[in-house]
């Protein structure tokens, strides 16, 4: 199943990349539905080819295992990543960014997940997940 949700965001599309290069930034937009801990002592750097692994909690609390992700694309124009964990063993996950102008960027979350019988409910789970994400990014480029 595919999740598909776009937002224009009040920045400029190198803003928004620069931002999602952070750790930081993953953290904060995706709590409380989640939260990511590194696994390993050096916090991951993304770039074509890297893979880390995290901590994953839904909502903070809920152990769900360790979470892998493997870069494909890391440009400007977009982000691909291919990810998964014991419990949902496809989660992949596409960004697209299109500078609208110089202070607005339409970016869109494309996530196809595969979790068997699982599948719908985590679907349901990950469309409110994307809102919520997009919700906090537009709240974090507001704050500066």
């Amino acid at each position: 199943m595919i999740v598909w949700k776009s937002s224009v965001f009040p920045a400029s599309r190198d803003v928004v990349f620069e931002k999602l290069q952070k750790l930081e930034t993953l953290q904060y937009i995706a709590k409380p539905y989640a939260t990511f801990e590194p696994v390993g002592l050096t916090e991951p750097v993304w770039t074509v080819g890297s893979m880390s692994a995290y901590r994953f909690r839904l909502f903070g609390v809920i152990p769900f295992g360790i979470h892998k992700i493997h870069i494909v694309r890391f440009e400007p124009e977009g982000v691909s990543s291919r990810e998964g964990n014991e419990r949902v063993p496809m989660w992949n996950h596409d960004i697209t960014m299109i500078p609208l102008d110089d202070n607005h960027t339409k970016y869109t979350d494309r996530v196809e997940i595969q979790a068997g019988w699982k599948t719908f409910f985590i679907w349901l789970w990950a469309n409110a997940f994307y809102t919520h994400r997009q919700r906090k990014w537009i709240r974090l480029l507001k704050e500066g």
